[in-house]
C-alpha cells in the first residue's frame, strides 16, 4: 500500500471514530498496515454476523462463544455478557440495517467496521477489533461512534 493510501485509511479512521477519546483512538490511527487475504476478511465478517444473529435472538451462551478468551474471562460467564450488550449495545440489537465497510489491520490490530442504522435513522459505526485464534477469528473488542452520515 502506498503512503497516500496510508494516509487516507489514517483520515477515514480517525473520522469514523469521531466522537471516541483519542487516546482509545491514537493507535488506530497513527498506524501502519498489513493486508490479509480476501478469505480471512470473509470468516471474520462471518463471525461478526453469527454473533449479531445470536445476540438478536437472544441466544446468550452462543454469542458469548463467538468472544475471545479475554472477553470471554472479563465477564465470566454468557448472562453476564448478554446483560452489557444489553445495556450498552442496544443499537447492535436494535439496528434495522447493517453494513461491512472495509477492514484494516493497523498496528497489528484488525479493525472491522461495521455501520448500523438505528429505528429512528440516526446511524453510528461498529469498530470490531478480532483476534485470530486456533478455531478460527474472534471478537477482542466492539466500541460503537456516532456517523456524521445520516439515512434518508
Amino acid at each position: 500500500m502506498n503512503d497516500g493510501a496510508r494516509i487516507t485509511r489514517r483520515v477515514f479512521l480517525g473520522r469514523l471514530a469521531g466522537t471516541l477519546s483519542w487516546a482509545s483512538v491514537a493507535p488506530w490511527v497513527r498506524a501502519t498496515e498489513a493486508a490479509l487475504p480476501k478469505a480471512e476478511w470473509t470468516a471474520i465478517k462471518k463471525v461478526i454476523s453469527q454473533q449479531l444473529a445470536a445476540l438478536r435472538a437472544g441466544k446468550a451462551e452462543r454469542a458469548f462463544g463467538y468472544a475471545s478468551p479475554g472477553i470471554q474471562a472479563q465477564f465470566g460467564d454468557a448472562r453476564t455478557f448478554m446483560a452489557m450488550v444489553r445495556a450498552s449495545y442496544s443499537a447492535l440489537l436494535d439496528a434495522r440495517y447493517t453494513e461491512f465497510l472495509e477492514g484494516a489491520v493497523i498496528d497489528g490490530i484488525v479493525v472491522q467496521p461495521l455501520r448500523l442504522i438505528a429505528p429512528d435513522n440516526s446511524v453510528q459505526v461498529a469498530l470490531y477489533t478480532m483476534e485470530k485464534r486456533k478455531r478460527g477469528w474472534r471478537i477482542s473488542g466492539c466500541r460503537l461512534a456516532p456517523s456524521t452520515v445520516q439515512a434518508a
